[in-house]
């Protein structure tokens, strides 16, 4: 019963603080939390030693294979959740629907393309969308704690990086004012007026022209100096 009481407790902290990890990737990395911890929760019950029939190892079930061809180690703690998330990404990406992504999360892209892009007609794979929905739809209505905690840090840390950002904008505000003035002053120096290339000056000439006929003959004269 000691044993018991001790062990407990040390495997909820486990569970939790991977669960917290899972939460914290997937706001990086642009995933609902609830989806990632629902994936997780279904593939090894936030179990990283968790193995299976099939060779997939870790938290999402990653096959070594995939997980090199992404550059990661699938027996890292971390390298096991990133990966197990950024495939999930692809797959809604390629298919542009959770239920297509969750079973070509299972089953592969391949199959799902095979079955007209709709779910495979395997008992497997239908049973693993449908409890992953079902957990997903009950984490979205009941956030988990890790969610709210992964999401209260995320709102800190843009809200931090914004206000950094304002600051050294204040900063450097009056200088570049001041430049954007130097240098209309500068462009302004250097722009001379056009010299007048063209003058124009203007002939009155008359002219009597004496024949059977006396007439007169006014003649406007324009000359051009370039």
């Amino acid at each position: 019963m000691l044993v018991t009481l001790c062990f407990v407790p040390a495997q909820a902290a486990d569970i939790n603080t991977v669960k917290a990890m899972i939460a914290k990737q997937a706001i990086e990395m642009g995933v609902e939390p609830a989806m990632a911890l629902s994936i997780a929760r279904t593939e090894s019950g936030f179990n990283h030693n968790a193995r299976s029939r099939h060779g997939a190892v870790g938290v999402f079930q990653l096959m070594p294979s995939t997980a090199k061809r992404m550059g990661l180690n699938p027996y890292s703690l971390s390298d096991n959740i990133k990966g197990g998330i950024m495939y999930y990404k692809s797959m809604y990406k390629m298919f542009g629907s959770v239920e297509l992504a969750l079973a070509a999360y299972n089953a592969g892209p391949g199959n799902v393309k095979r079955y007209n892009k709709t779910v495979p007609p395997f008992a497997e794979t239908k049973n693993f969308v449908s409890k992953i929905m079902k957990d997903y739809n009950h984490l979205k209505a009941n956030p988990d704690n890790v969610i709210k905690a992964a999401k209260a840090a995320s709102a800190q840390k843009t809200a931090v990086q914004k206000t950094a950002a304002q600051k050294v904008a204040a900063v450097n505000k009056p200088a570049v004012a001041q430049h954007a003035v130097t240098t209309a002053k500068a462009v302004q120096a250097k722009v001379q007026p056009a010299p007048e290339l063209v003058q124009v000056k203007e002939v009155a000439a008359k002219v009597e022209v004496v024949d059977e006929t006396p007439a007169e003959l006014e003649v406007e004269v324009k000359a051009l100096a370039i």
